[in-house]
This record gives structure tokens, C-alpha cells and sequence, in this order.
């Protein structure tokens, strides 16, 4: 698949940005592209300034923490207070609520946890239980549809991504909450990647009943930045304001992440709760060892001298492509794999902030980096308020609505060109 840079006038797909999947993306994935950019959400600001009270949307916008600290590296501040002086940002614009990816990211690992257990404890009789491989990567699977079909994707997670589980949120939860139809909400995802925008518009997560995406729109945080560009903003001199916590992981101000990798931290919970939950160790620090390459590592447990769980994380396609192989030669140890297509995953992906002409794109990334890591890690199990939500709002639907809510499915695409031959 073609990623796209967007400018303001016209999206571009580039050569220097294909993911290498069996072909080009579809017209009508083109199109949909094509109609996602920050030019879209001036509009919709613009047309609720001129529309009465009862004709405005309520806009929502969520922001992922990779992008967080992808803005944060460029204006030289925290993570948090990047939260807080965007969040002033786009009220000022016209924006009604601004939440946190990372709120939603609590939902993702705890089904991902759960979805991990119930996987292992049947995979004697089914034998495409394990490995599970993590779905919160749209290029990988969109690669996995269009390249692998239906051989892979009875591997992969049903756990719906971060931004797939905000758009449940903020559409079914928030929209119930607030009096309002999901077509009076717009809302907007800010995200690292541009197979994001791919990712709002799979008929999964469309409304039928409601005529409406989860999530209405995807914009990167490279074009964040050319929002506050357009509008002459330089955001370490905007006017802080407080976060809004109904839908943010906050803890005296202050935002929270999940411990783990850049890419959300998957492999580390799944890993700790199954060592606790089925083997009774509390583990309390992974030891990863590289294999073929920094972006190929494994985790295991042994007890008793033998090992028990045996984990990877898997970034870019050359590795990506390796495990597909080993898994189609039944030669896959793994119990569970951490799968993005960008090599050092998420904090690297190609929506975020490109380096300064003085700085490399190794020096960049590290700083991101670090400034990812510096918020306080907190425990997906330990938030109370995603408890309390799973049992006011997901205990009362019933368990099929439920796995509407917090699950997805996948579909495997007929090749219709060979598209280009490419070596990793």
C-alpha cells in the first residue's frame, strides 16, 4: 500500500513511501486519502461558526501520545504540557474536547490481555490460536489482507486499535452520555501514521444505523503542525489549558503511559499479566534479546528450566516478512508477536514531525523517544475509571454488543496485480 504526504491542496503519494503490499491501494481507497487533511477540520470549525446552535457539530479531536511527543521534541517542552498548550490550541480554534489516546490505549491492552488467555488455553485444539500477532498497526494489516488473505489473519488480535476504541467511545459512550446522535459528534484522530486515515474509513467501523464513522477523521502530527503554522501559532507560546479527563489518563495534571515499547507497550502487559495469571510470576522487568536486527526482539519466561512463553516484537517488513515465512513453514516459536510495519515502530512513524535541517532523523527519534518515556507509567488493571466504564457501559449491552465495541474482524483481498516486486 501507498502511504500519502498531504500538502494543503492535494495529497501525494510517493514511491519513498509505499509499504510494499500486493499492489496500489484501491481509487476508492485514493479518494478516501484524498478527503482527509487538516483543511477538513478548518472546514467543519468554519461552518460551525456560521451555523445556529442547533445546527453546529460537537467536535472531538484525540491525540495519540506518539504524536504528543513528536510535537513536544519540536517546541522543546513535555509530553504533558504539549497535551496541555495543544488542547488550549484547538479550543481556541473552535474545538469542544480534546482527549487521550492513551485512555483508549487502557481498553486495547486489557482486551488484548484477555483475548491472549483465552487464545492460549484453547490452542491445543486450534492450532491458528498462536501466534497471536497485535492488530494496532493498519499498514501490517492492511498488508496481511491484500498479501496473506486468509492464511494470516486468523492469527491476528480482534482487539481493535487505540483510535478504533476512542471512536467506540466517543461515538457509542460519549454520544449516549451527551443527549447527542453520532452524527452530531465529529470526530478527529490525531495519529503518528497516515494508514490511520485508511483505518477510520474500513466499513467496520462505520455506523450503519447512524450514517457515521467512529472516527470521522485522521490527521498526522505532521499536519498538526502545519495547522499552527497556518494559523501563525508557535505552540510553547500558547496559554496552557487544563486537559480534559473524562476520556485522558491523568493523574494530577499530569498525563500517564503505559510502560513498554513506543508502539503502545502490547508485548509488555500481555506478557507480565499471562507470566502472573497462568504461571503465577511477577515479573517485573523484561529482558529482550535482539536477534537479526534492533527491530527483532524476543522475551521469554522459563520455569522450571523450560520455557513457557516465548514473545517477539516484529518491526518492518523485512522482519515482518520473515515471520510470515517461518509461520507458513510452521517453524514460529512464538506465543505472541508484536507486529508494526514502521521500523522502530510507532514514535517513528511517517506522520511525525521530519527532523530540522541541523538534526539527524536518529538524533530526532531518540529524543521523541525520551520524551515518550518520560511520562509515568501506570497499569492498564490499576485505572478505575476504565474499570468502572467496562461495567457501567459494557455490562449493561450484553456480551455480542460488547464485542462490537471492542472487537473487529478482518478480510482477506483478492490480488489483482502483482504490484511491485520489492526485496527487504
Amino acid at each position: 500500500m501507498f502511504l500519502s504526504t498531504f500538502s494543503a491542496i492535494k495529497a501525494k503519494i510517493t514511491l519513498n513511501d509505499c509499504l510494499a503490499c500486493s499492489g496500489c491501494i484501491t481509487s476508492a481507497e485514493s479518494v478516501l486519502i484524498a478527503q482527509q487533511s487538516q483543511e477538513e477540520i478548518f472546514k467543519v470549525l468554519r461552518n460551525n461558526k456560521l451555523a445556529s446552535a442547533t445546527d453546529q457539530v460537537v467536535v472531538v479531536v484525540s491525540v495519540s501520545p506518539q504524536s504528543r511527543a513528536s510535537l513536544a521534541a519540536r517546541f522543546g517542552m513535555s509530553s504533558s504540557e504539549t497535551g496541555r498548550r495543544l488542547t488550549s490550541f484547538l479550543k481556541g480554534l473552535g474545538v469542544h474536547h480534546v482527549f487521550d489516546t492513551g485512555f483508549s490505549r487502557t481498553f486495547s491492552l486489557l482486551e488484548s490481555q484477555q483475548e491472549f488467555l483465552e487464545r492460549f488455553q484453547r490452542k491445543e485444539q486450534d492450532k491458528s490460536a498462536l501466534p497471536m500477532l497485535t492488530s494496532a498497526c493498519p499498514g501490517w494489516i492492511c498488508y496481511a489482507e491484500k498479501t496473506h488473505g486468509e492464511f494470516i489473519l486468523p492469527y491476528i488480535s480482534t482487539t481493535r486499535s487505540p483510535q478504533q476504541m476512542m471512536g467506540s467511545l466517543v461515538k457509542d459512550y460519549f454520544a449516549e452520555a451527551q443527549g447527542l446522535s453520532p452524527r452530531q459528534i465529529f470526530h478527529v484522530a490525531v495519529m503518528p501514521c497516515y494508514d490511520k486515515k485508511l483505518e477510520a474509513s474500513r466499513p467496520d467501523f462505520y455506523l450503519e444505523e447512524a450514517e457515521s464513522r467512529e472516527v470521522d477523521l485522521v490527521i498526522t502530527s505532521g499536519e498538526v503542525l502545519s495547522m499552527l503554522e497556518q494559523e501563525k501559532v508557535i505552540l510553547n507560546e500558547v496559554k496552557a489549558a487544563p486537559l480534559d479527563e473524562l476520556f485522558s489518563n491523568v493523574n494530577g495534571g499530569e498525563l500517564l503511559s503505559h510502560a513498554g515499547g513506543g508502539s503502545g507497550g502490547y508485548l509488555h502487559h500481555v506478557f507480565t499479566h499471562t507470566a502472573k495469571q497462568l504461571f503465577g510470576e511477577e515479573v517485573k522487568e523484561l529482558t529482550y534479546k535482539t536477534l537479526k536486527n534492533k527491530d527483532f526482539q524476543e522475551v521469554t519466561l522459563e520455569k522450571d528450566g523450560v520455557v513457557v512463553l516465548r514473545f517477539a516484537s516484529t518491526y518492518g517488513f523485512r522482519n515482518i516478512q520473515n515471520l510470515v515465512q517461518k509461520l507458513k513453514r510452521g517453524k514460529s516459536p512464538y506465543h505472541f508477536v508484536e507486529v508494526m510495519a514502521c521500523p522502530s515502530g510507532c514514535l517513528n512513524g511517517g506522520g511525525q514531525l521530519k527532523p530540522l535541517p541541523d538534526q539527524t532523523s536518529k538524533d530526532l527519534l531518540q529524543q521523541v523517544e525520551r520524551l515518550y518515556k518520560a511520562e509515568t507509567a501506570s497499569l492498564p488493571e490499576d485505572d478505575t475509571r476504565v474499570s468502572d466504564l467496562y461495567h457501567s457501559w459494557l455490562h449493561n449491552v450484553g456480551a455480542e454488543r460488547a464485542r462490537q465495541l471492542l472487537r473487529t474482524q478482518y478480510h482477506g483481498v483478492e490480488k489483482i496485480s502483482n504490484g511491485l516486486i520489492i526485496k527487504w
